[in-house]
């Protein structure tokens, strides 16, 4: 399965922006046409409804002559109140305490990373090695998490680059 992370997005740096509905920064451009250039063929399309997600998963749908499928539960992690503002703006003693355990303690209004998993799982499970996910990063880590094995700590050590393809198969999948 082939899942691309939405191009880089247009907001101010070290702001939160889970559910954020955001577009694309001018770069994301650029990275779509790459994407385009290194995505290899595929025979169905599913992606989170974000802004950020639309354009390219729309041009993957375009170039591969395939149905596009808008899915909910391929959103980002909702991250509640904190959604909009800068990190270094957040209570420390709040922030810190979901970062104790952010798999089981949801943010402020929020959810927590177990939520997302449970989600995006339920999403993968009728799609197949030809379907490319257009998605977030909380959604490519959930599935790594997931398929290969990878602790929370790992998947969280490297950041899913923007528009970029990355193969993702589940256990059961030669």
């Amino acid at each position: 399965m082939i899942f691309l992370r939405h191009p880089t997005p247009d907001v101010e740096p070290g702001i939160c922006y889970g559910r954020l509905d955001i577009g694309i920064a001018e770069i994301g451009h650029n990275q779509i046409l790459k994407a385009l250039e290194s995505t290899p063929p595929v025979k169905r399309i599913i992606a989170s409804p974000a802004k950020r997600c639309r354009k390219l998963a729309e041009e993957l749908s375009s170039l591969h002559k395939v149905e596009l499928h808008f899915d909910e539960r391929f959103w980002e992690m909702h991250m509640g109140e904190w959604e909009g503002i800068a990190w270094k703006d957040i209570d420390r003693t709040i922030s810190e305490a979901w970062l104790n355990d952010p798999m089981n303690i949801p943010t402020p209004g929020g959810e927590n990373f177990l939520d997302v998993q449970k989600r995006v799982l339920e999403a993968l499970e009728h799609a197949d090695p030809e379907t490319a996910i257009v998605c977030h990063a909380g959604p490519i880590r959930a599935a790594q998490m997931a398929w290969l094995g990878m602790t929370f700590e790992e998947v969280f050590a490297q950041i899913p680059p923007f528009a970029e393809a990355i193969r993702i198969f589940p256990p059961d999948c030669s």
